[in-house]
């Protein structure tokens, strides 16, 4: 079920998918793939660039914004989580309780070019991954990532880095094959 979207040509959204906007929230570039069972609440903005693809039973909740750059990916069943009710402060919480109760915050992620985000790994609101930086199955991201850097374990550390020129190299030979 997708309402009120920008799709562009050559993309693919499975039937099982779900993808919830409630204004002119969601937009998705050319040749860029979402899965079956794939949950998508567009908040205020979700904007999914070229070549993106998005993996089974992921989820993308919390009200806030979403920016995936061309040739980012998320593999199956990542969170990314845009917003959170404050559970510090004396608020009650969940989508069924009135707003003026709760302190919801919203923040921005921002998955940088050529990112990839591994199995099951959860990014926390207002985070920025670096372009190129990849993330291992299973991270919990509570922290900007740098540019083309590998990070592995629960709370992310950098392991290493990506071969930017040699990926760089690539994306212009695709962009050349398909025109773009």
């Amino acid at each position: 079920m997708i309402n009120n979207y920008s799709i562009a040509k050559n993309v693919k959204i499975y039937d099982l998918a779900k993808i919830i906007s409630n204004g002119n929230n969601f937009s998705i570039d050319e040749y860029s793939q979402v899965d079956d069972f794939v949950f998508i609440n567009a908040g205020i903005q979700t904007s999914i660039g070229k070549f993106v693809h998005i993996s089974s039973f992921t989820s993308i909740i919390g009200g806030g914004e979403l920016y995936m750059e061309d040739f980012s990916g998320l593999s199956a069943g990542c969170r990314i989580i845009t917003g959170s009710d404050d559970f510090s402060g004396p608020y009650l919480s969940n989508p069924t309780v009135p707003a003026k109760y709760k302190n919801v915050k919203s923040g921005i992620i921002n998955i940088g070019k050529h990112a990839i985000i591994g199995s099951n790994a959860i990014i926390l609101p207002n985070i920025t991954i670096g372009e190129g930086a990849t993330v291992g199955a299973g991270g919990i991201v509570a922290k900007d990532l740098e540019p083309w850097s590998i990070y592995i374990g629960y709370n992310p550390k950098k392991v290493g880095e990506r071969d930017q020129n040699g990926i760089i190299d690539l994306e212009r030979k695709l962009r050349k094959e398909f025109g773009l």
